[in-house]
């Protein structure tokens, strides 16, 4: 079994993140400043601020392992609001400075973070310059959780350029979303503005624990970053009619169907192999 550390496994995408390497012959372990539900042997406290901490437990750690061969980085405080400006730039920020830095000391090459779509312009107050949006334009952070999204993206290419056997993929998660959520997503229907931050879209938990997986499968050196998202929005109103009402006049960049993600996920699939399994559209609940 290759052997992987889950920081934030507690989380949302966490828990999704864990589920689905531990299916795929993962020996997994995870890290967090709280369980999620019980404390079994596969989950240890850490607090990736202090660097001490972080090194030690990439290490090794009694009765869980003995050195890793790969890391996912997902712990953070998840979105703007949530705390302090200042208090999530120096919770996060430091965070993945740490994790990132005390993975190379402890010899792990083969790393995956979660970056955020946010650094595409969420929440849109100014248009898209195109869509579907996609990776191929600079980031535009709105917000200090934003920015310092951005700013990891920028830590990992220099970190790849001082370590050339390195592996960084930062994945651009949109807006997480598990199975017991979806009975809400009609409702979203009634206003298109709703949703609009982030042109609608989501990602189903399950299959954000798939493009994590697949991106460490990946076989590459260096850093990149993708988007990932379901292959459909929250809405059953067709985007050419969202797009007339929130957003006139903005370029299309290619066709798309009647209610396919504005978030691209053409170069996940292109290059991880990435593919969504689930949609809010087929679960009983909507």
């Amino acid at each position: 079994m290759a052997r992987v550390v889950v920081t934030g496994s507690s989380g949302k995408l966490g828990r999704a993140v864990t589920a689905d390497l531990a299916a795929h012959d993962w020996q997994v372990t995870g890290l967090d400043r709280v369980p999620a539900g019980r404390e079994d042997s596969s989950f240890t406290r850490a607090d990736f601020t202090d660097f001490g901490q972080t090194l030690d437990a990439f290490g090794g750690i009694d009765g869980r392992h003995d050195g890793a061969d790969a890391l996912v980085h997902l712990a953070a405080i998840p979105a703007p609001g949530l705390a302090t400006n200042a208090a999530t730039f120096a919770n996060n920020m430091v965070s993945t400075y740490n994790v990132m830095t005390a993975a190379v000391r402890a010899g792990i090459r083969n790393i995956v973070w979660a970056s955020s779509e946010t650094v595409l312009g969420l929440p849109f107050d100014e248009p898209p310059p195109y869509v579907p949006v996609d990776e191929d334009y600079p980031p535009r952070p709105n917000s200090t959780y934003s920015l310092v999204k951005t700013l990891e993206e920028e830590l990992a290419r220099q970190l790849c350029r001082w370590y050339p056997d390195l592996k960084l993929i930062g994945l651009r998660f949109s807006n997480v979303m598990e199975q017991h959520e979806y009975a809400r997503f009609p409702s979203f229907d009634a206003d298109a503005r709703l949703r609009k931050w982030n042109l609608w879209g989501y990602i189903d938990a399950r299959d954000g624990g798939q493009a994590v997986r697949k991106s460490l499968e990946y076989d590459f050196v260096g850093t990149d970053v993708f988007i990932i998202a379901n292959a459909d929005t929250v809405m059953s109103r067709p985007n050419a009619d969202l797009l007339a009402e929130v957003f006139p006049g903005v370029a299309v960049k290619r066709p798309f169907g009647p209610n396919e993600t504005l978030l691209s996920i053409d170069k996940a699939r292109r290059l991880l192999g990435f593919e969504p399994e689930h949609s809010w559209r087929d679960d009983p609940s909507t």
